[in-house]
């Protein structure tokens, strides 16, 4: 089937009044989502994942991506207004888009956000439906060995490069690659890790597993935050951007939509560090990069773009390779499973319908998701006067009845309270989640892609190095690790050799002989600040990138 004749199928099955009303629904939930601050696309997904044993694969795939992608233009509106992120990709807006606001521009920092995120999110459905065909068509030729190699490979990049703490992520994936092992064995049929336990032969259900650790994990981890929005007063207006902000804003959002569309297919890519990328390139590129963080509205419109053309990209390795490139797009494979299909080179042959449908979805979503930005932007602020406790009880609520729908078995509701604490206890000490889900997925691929190269080969791991495909992912991989290891003993070489000057300079000044706490004193009195405030406020730690 060609791009042509594939996209006529796709937009006849989009354009279903059912599956426009799914659309519909899943880009306003995620505005929603996105606007609200703490839930976010993951834990939003989590909880819905038992709406899709009910939904035909097609629609339930639509809504969940219409949330996805809804959710980065959502989290715009409260970065920009009340300077509180609703979506962590929404961060990076907070720099130029609040002072924007400060300075009455709160209009058109919302409008030219609107308009690259529609460009970017375009953009880069016209990349998807260039790039996913070819690539599945190389990736059919892939045996067992391939997919093991893919599977640690996108395992690996995900926890290694898409985390802060690379460590803590390898230990979560581990874990995660455990617990897919729970069950009965793929070849023999015995009994592994079940401790006589009937509940458990069939192994742990993935959606208990993810409503726990993001759905329950999340609410209480956010109802400890007591953080309040610094609103603006004054009526937002004028939100179409006048001819000069486009001028000024064209480059950023060009660059923002190549950026966001090649960061978001690499496995760790994301709305976060393709923002944030974008950010970098457009300070780096000014001529007076001092604007920057005082209301450029270059500031805006890149990372927005980046982050929602991101969004969209990050479903070429998913439908054509069947790896999700993070932890929401995991969220969406196991949403796929639960319906008996799996992601992967097959699927636009098996399964048009879903591949085409899904991508025409994105072009209505994106035109869905413009019309409702703009002209409801109050109407969206109005949300955030819901108290915090209410929606927790709310989501909540939901939670436990729709684990309980799934299987009808209180077994179920019992994992997910457990994985909520797990959830809750690995906020608090610094993991995440997002590796563990993401091996628990994959988990079950890379087992039985493993046992049957084992076979093929009559038990000799040559076979993952002999062949070509398999043996160049398994060579990045090892470059992957190597030169994250050399970066981090240059880096930790860089932090003794700073502290050795500062200690040096503290001994020729004499300040060593101070009391003790005189030195901490004076080191925090005075600005804290390398950069602009807003109306007084004392900037956040980490505000800046």
């Amino acid at each position: 089937m060609g791009i042509m004749d594939g996209l006529g199928e796709g937009f006849s099955v989009a354009l279903d009044p059912t599956n426009i009303l799914y659309v519909f629904l899943g880009v306003l939930i995620g505005t929603v989502i996105g606007v609200l601050p703490g839930l976010g696309p993951t834990a939003t997904i989590a909880l819905l994942l038992p709406i899709t044993y009910e939904l035909e694969a097609t629609s339930s795939v639509i809504l969940l991506a219409g949330i996805y992608y809804g959710s980065m233009y959502g989290g715009t509106i409260t970065s920009v207004l009340l300077r509180l992120p609703g979506e962590a990709a929404s961060v990076v807006t907070v720099f130029d888009g609040h002072q924007m606001a400060m300075q009455g521009r709160a209009g058109p920092a919302l409008g030219i956000a609107a308009v690259g995120s529609f460009i970017g999110g375009t953009l880069s459905v016209f990349g998807l439906i260039l790039l996913a065909p070819p690539l599945a068509d190389l990736a059919v030729q892939f045996g067992d060995p391939e997919y093991v190699a893919l599977t640690a490979f996108g395992i690996l990049l995900v926890t290694y490069l898409g985390t802060k703490h690379p460590v803590k992520a390898l230990s979560m994936a581990a874990l995660g690659l455990f617990l897919a092992t729970i069950g009965r064995d793929l070849v023999t049929g015995t009994s592994r890790f079940t401790f006589d336990q009937i509940e458990l032969f069939d192994g742990l259900d993935f959606v208990a597993v993810a409503m726990g650790l993001f759905g329950v994990g999340e609410i209480l981890y956010n109802l400890e935050k007591t953080e309040k929005a610094e609103q603006i007063k004054s009526k937002v207006k004028n939100i179409w951007p006048t001819r000069r902000d486009f001028k000024d804003s064209s480059g950023a959002i060009a660059r923002g939509s190549v950026l966001g569309f090649f960061l978001g297919v690499l496995p760790g890519g994301g709305g976060v560090i393709s923002s944030l990328a974008s950010y970098g390139m457009e300070k780096r590129r000014a001529k007076d990069p001092s604007r920057f963080g005082k209301g450029a509205i270059e500031g805006v419109a890149g990372p927005e773009t980046a982050n929602n053309a991101s969004s969209t990209s990050a479903f070429v390795p998913l439908l054509t390779l069947g790896i999700p490139p993070n932890v929401v797009l995991a969220l969406i494979y196991g949403a796929l499973l639960i319906q008996g299909i799996t992601p992967g080179p097959q699927l636009i042959d098996n399964n048009p319908e879903i591949f085409w449908g899904v991508i025409a979805s994105m072009f209505i979503g994106n035109l869905m998701l413009l019309a409702l930005n703009i002209p409801l932007v109050g109407f969206f602020v109005q949300l955030l006067r819901v108290r915090a406790g209410i929606l927790a009880a709310f989501a909540l609520l939901i939670t436990m009845a729709g684990v309980f729908s799934v299987n009808n078995d209180v077994f179920d509701m019992w994992v997910v309270l457990v994985f909520g604490i797990i959830g809750w206890l690995m906020k608090k000490t610094g993991f995440e989640p997002g590796p563990l889900v993401l091996a628990f997925v994959l988990g079950g691929i890379l087992e039985e892609s493993f046992r049957r190269s084992m076979l093929l080969s009559g038990g000799e791991f040559s076979i993952f190095f002999t062949r070509p495909m398999s043996g160049t992912l398994f060579a990045a991989m090892a470059l992957v690790i190597l030169y994250s290891s050399v970066m981090g003993i240059r880096r930790r070489r860089q932090r003794s050799q700073l502290s050795g000057v500062a200690e040096g300079e503290l001994t020729a000044t004499g300040l060593e002989s101070e009391p003790e706490g005189t030195a901490g004193a004076a080191a925090t009195d005075g600005p804290t600040s390398d950069g602009p405030t807003t109306g007084g406020s004392t900037r956040v730690d980490g505000d800046r990138p």
